[in-house]
């Protein structure tokens, strides 16, 4: 079992490693040729057949022919075959000096009467059917160290004297039948080579022509430079129409690593630009504090200041970074996520931020239902933090703050209101951009696109709209995020 399963593992390889036109070639040619071989033996059998069927009618005449020559004579003992055949009599049914004939006639009692006495007498049975209309039987034998072919037939003789029943063996040679086989099987594989020949030559130009827009794609992508990711022509000349889905497939795929390119692209000259400026205050502090300008404690916590803004710039870009990618791959299917609780990650976010909302002496109330979300729990995390930590820091100092939490028929919906001064026009119309981060000088500007780029890659909805008073004035603003509860 382990060396069959070898063979069959080592086969497998050969044939995963063979190009497509030779599997094309192989995959036609091999039953094809298993076909003419099989047609081959067939035709030579039924040739074989038809020979020994015309031979034996032969036979069949010959002994016709001696029977004709026999009559019956009396005598004191009752009836007697008599037989006077020359040999000259079979002259007629050979064929030239490649086959030798034999003869032996044997009377009613089964004595000898003439020919060769040598001739090894018929005890087989007569066939029960017999496509001639006589009584004689066929076979196979040797006769004087030589294979022949032997007839026997019983063959009725009547007289004035009497009526009885003839014996009359003839054998041929086989040289003959032999050479005409030989010759029949020749014929035979000439043609059939011949056809084959045709067919793989038919085949194999059919194979280059229908592979010749496959290799012309082969070399126009092995051509391109590494960083060209431009599409592919969608209906190159001459492609089959079952490559057209590879093609499309291909072009996705391009499409999707061109964003994903530019994507790094902007991650890095971003980043460039956001850390610049801190670093740049970093020196400048460290050197201030080396140079005496300013009191120790002074220049520690103004050199943490900017580190903890450039940290917090890096932790921001680096999430945005990752929800950017869910968004753009499609990270792994939507059914595939693990399951998390939104209700479970906002009480924890809301927790982890008490400290910040006790600081500002909030009016807070928070109220959650089970809402099962098919989402990593960084994700959840992620966005519900971002949402909840711009609502406290645009909360006034004990202003109220509230986060709503229900399950729908096949959404959970997240609201978060605070009684902040809203959004301004200029801020409504750059949202969800990077780095637009309003009136808050402290912050980087990247929670909101984080939260966007998170609730895109969920399949979900966000909107901030303020929230107006009953004279009109703006009240605050709601943050509502709905998502695509599991198992809908």
């Amino acid at each position: 079992m382990p060396e069959s399963s070898s063979v069959s593992s080592e086969a497998s390889s050969r044939w995963s490693r063979l190009s497509m036109r030779s599997r094309l070639l192989l995959g036609i040619l091999l039953p094809v040729g298993l076909l003419v071989a099989i047609n081959t033996v067939s035709l030579y059998r039924e040739a074989l057949s038809a020979v020994d069927t015309a031979y034996d009618r032969t036979l069949l005449a010959s002994a016709k022919a001696i029977g004709e020559l026999l009559s019956v004579e009396g005598s004191p003992q009752g009836p007697r075959l008599r037989a006077s055949v020359p040999y000259s009599a079979l002259e007629t049914f050979e064929s030239g000096n490649s086959t030798r004939l034999y003869f032996k006639v044997s009377g009613f009692q089964g004595e000898m009467l003439a020919g060769y006495e040598d001739l090894p007498a018929w005890k087989g049975p007569l066939p029960q059917r017999s496509k001639y209309a006589a009584l004689v039987d066929f076979y196979d034998g040797f006769y004087r160290g030589e294979p022949v072919r032997m007839a026997v037939l019983l063959q009725p003789v009547a007289g004035q004297a009497g009526i009885g029943q003839a014996t009359i063996q003839v054998a041929e040679t086989l040289d003959l039948r032999h050479a005409l086989a030989r010759q029949v099987l020749l014929d035979t594989l000439w043609r059939q080579a011949t056809m084959l020949a045709v067919i793989a030559g038919v085949v194999w130009l059919v194979v280059q022509r229908s592979t010749r827009p496959v290799r012309a794609l082969s070399e126009l992508i092995q051509s391109r430079e590494a960083d060209d990711l431009r599409p592919l022509p969608s209906a190159p000349s001459g492609l089959p129409a079952e490559l057209q889905p590879l093609i499309a497939a291909t072009n996705e795929a391009l499409t999707r690593q061109a964003r994903l390119l530019e994507h790094q692209k902007r991650f890095v000259r971003d980043a460039s630009h956001q850390l610049r400026t801190p670093l740049a205050v970093l020196k400048v502090q460290v050197q201030s504090a080396r140079q005496g300008d300013v009191e120790p404690m002074q220049a520690l916590a103004e050199i943490d200041t900017t580190v903890a803004r450039a940290t917090q710039v890096a932790n921001q870009m680096l999430a945005l970074a990752k929800a950017e990618q869910m968004r753009q791959q499609g990270d792994q299917p939507h059914a595939a996520m693990p399951r998390q609780d939104w209700a479970e990650v906002t009480r924890a976010v809301a927790l982890d931020l008490a400290p910040l909302i006790v600081q500002r002496g909030l009016d807070f109330d928070i109220s959650t239902e089970p809402a099962p979300i098919a989402s990593h729990e960084w994700a959840l995390r992620e966005l519900t933090r971002n949402l909840l930590h711009n609502a406290i820091l645009h909360t006034p100092a004990g202003g109220r703050l509230t986060i709503e939490l229900r399950g729908l028929d096949e959404l959970a919906r997240l609201t978060i209101a605070d009684s902040g001064p809203g959004l301004s026009p200029a801020q409504q119309a750059r949202l969800f951009l990077p780095f637009a981060s309003g009136d808050n000088p402290s912050g980087s500007g990247l929670g909101l696109a984080i939260c966007h780029a998170l609730v895109m890659s969920l399949n979900g909805r966000i909107a901030l709209s303020n929230r107006l008073g009953a004279e009109g004035q703006v009240g605050g603003l709601d943050a509502v995020v709905e998502l695509p509860r599991a198992g809908t």
